[in-house]
């Protein structure tokens, strides 16, 4: 776990620099500011690395820890996954050695997507660029939706409008998996704290949200969603590791 959190820090503090060379732009456009920000890191390094260093710190070793996670909250080897917000394939690739079943990959930037394609190496897998919020399948459809490291760069309203769409995909009985930040974590405050400053600064950078839990019981609520679990981002879910973010796990009725 100290390896992971200090190569996030590392990479954190990295991306702090590539941000503070950007202009502002208009943080709710959410693809224009995910593209600006994937080019300039495209610019600062070689294409790999840019691709993994785009969606954080820790790209070989969180992939991992959200396998286990989707594991453990019940997808089944042979079931479908939407992982929205795919990002550059950090759970795609080690999910591509257990995963028999479909799986489709969204994500609002190009660059990523073909990577996530790339070291996959599913050619019966779905990656697809989106242009804004909406899942690209029908009704009724999934095992599982997964949101790690997305509703904490949306707005509120983007991100119920997400698990709208989620719960519109799932099979009856489907689950979300999302991680989330919450200010009761000393963390995640920080994290709060640095975007205010980053704020002040004009510094281009993707949002950084919070959702307390009685938001999320309101949202579930307004879905006809159950509130599975709720867990803590330090709590040590899976053997592989914790996330360091908050994760929560909504079930669709049947």
């Amino acid at each position: 776990m100290a390896s992971l959190a200090g190569a996030v820090r590392r990479s954190r503090r990295f991306l702090d620099r590539v941000r503070n060379r950007l202009l502002p732009v208009n943080q709710t456009d959410l693809k224009a500011t995910n593209i600006r920000f994937v080019d300039a890191l495209k610019g600062q390094m070689p294409h790999d690395k840019a691709m993994e260093l785009a969606i954080g710190g820790g790209f070989e070793l969180i992939g991992p820890i959200e396998v286990a996670l989707l594991r453990h909250y019940g997808l089944p080897e042979d079931g479908y996954l939407v992982d929205v917000g795919c990002g550059s394939g950090r759970l795609a690739k080690p999910l591509s050695a257990w995963l028999r079943g479909r799986y489709l990959g969204i994500d609002l930037v190009p660059a990523l997507v073909a990577h996530a394609r790339k070291i996959a190496a599913r050619p019966d897998w779905r990656f697809e660029v989106i242009q804004h919020i909406g899942i690209p399948e029908r009704d009724d459809q999934a095992d599982m939706v997964c949101f790690f490291s997305v509703l904490t760069h949306l707005t509120h309203e983007q991100s119920y409008w997400y698990l709208e769409e989620a719960r519109r995909v799932l099979k009856p009985g489907g689950r979300i998996v999302f991680s989330f930040l919450e200010l009761r974590e000393p963390v995640h405050l920080k994290i709060f704290l640095d975007t205010v400053a980053a704020m002040k600064r004009k510094v281009a950078m993707p949002m950084n949200t919070c959702i307390d839990r009685e938001t999320i019981g309101h949202w579930a609520g307004a879905l006809g969603m159950e509130v599975v679990e709720i867990r803590d981002g330090a709590d040590t879910i899976v053997a592989e590791g914790s996330l360091g973010q908050s994760t929560c796990v909504l079930r669709k009725p049947l």
